[in-house]
């Protein structure tokens, strides 16, 4: 290759040369650059939180903005699909083509597994509930020594037991130990009836069964016949033992029917070969 039309020139001519094409090719990348990032174009962000989605979609891209889902939380508050959050803020000034970010609103409840409320006090689980994006539903009291307990979870009506799948936002119902009642009553007399007619007798009287134990050759508490309780109806002296509102009574059930005799009462049944 000749090369003779740079050394037959004087060396400045030279320099010079190669100062003026750095120049030229410094200033065609700028202006290129300028085309290719749109110097000088910019754009006011909108204000879209509140919208849908799918109208701001359409707003945005029209105005020269690009759209992002960056994330989906459940509001039960707010309406599916509604815009949460927007980044970057309203107002900001961007270029155009510029990323917005949104965070909306889900269309259908997460479902979460139902948390285990029974023997916390009632303040816990209200903040356990409210922690898991449930609701608090109805509440029932009951008499039971554990004042301000959760003694049942209810959901629809129906207990609901831990770790059953359920909608974020649903609404659980309480049942709440009311303490002890503060007037005693005397002890039922429990001997000879079927365990449902037994928990019957224990409700209208404010109590709750304690600790159930059948027979061997019982396996259904429904079919059961009481012939032990405790507390007795009657102390050794043939007074009658009082209780109160909320305490448990234990129970034993045969499956045969108990006769009743003065002199055996509350003795344990034997059972027919």
């Amino acid at each position: 290759m000749n090369f003779s039309f740079i050394t037959s020139r004087p060396l400045w001519q030279n320099v010079l040369a190669g100062i003026l094409l750095s120049v030229m090719v410094v200033g065609i990348f700028l202006l290129m650059l300028n085309v290719i990032t749109n110097h000088g174009e910019y754009l006011t962000v909108p204000e879209v939180k509140g919208k849908t989605y799918d109208k701001v979609v359409a707003e945005l891209e029209e105005k020269g903005f690009e759209v992002v889902i960056q994330d989906s939380i459940y509001v039960d508050t707010l309406a599916p699909n509604v815009i949460i959050k927007q980044f970057p803020e309203p107002e900001s000034t961007v270029k155009i083509n510029r990323l917005i970010y949104l965070t909306v609103n889900c269309t259908v409840p997460p479902t979460i597994a139902m948390p285990n409320l029974i023997g916390m006090s009632f303040r816990n689980a209200l903040l356990e509930l409210k922690s898991l994006g449930l609701k608090m539903g109805d509440t029932t009291f009951i008499p039971d020594i554990a004042k301000n307990a959760v003694k049942d979870q209810l959901s629809a009506g129906n207990s609901i037991k831990p770790g059953t799948p359920i909608r974020m936002g649903s609404l659980i119902d309480l049942v709440i130990g009311s303490g002890l009642g503060g007037d005693a009553v005397a002890v039922p007399d429990l001997f000879g009836l079927s365990y449902p007619e037994a928990k019957l007798v224990l409700e209208v009287n404010g109590l709750n069964s304690g600790v159930v134990i059948l027979d061997e050759n019982l396996v259904d508490t429904a079919l059961g016949y009481v012939y032990w309780q405790n507390p007795m109806p009657y102390d050794a002296a043939q007074q009658a033992n009082t209780i109160r509102s909320g305490q448990l009574m234990d129970l034993k059930l045969s499956a045969n029917k108990p006769e009743k005799k003065p002199d055996s009462l509350q003795l344990p049944i034997k059972q027919k070969p």
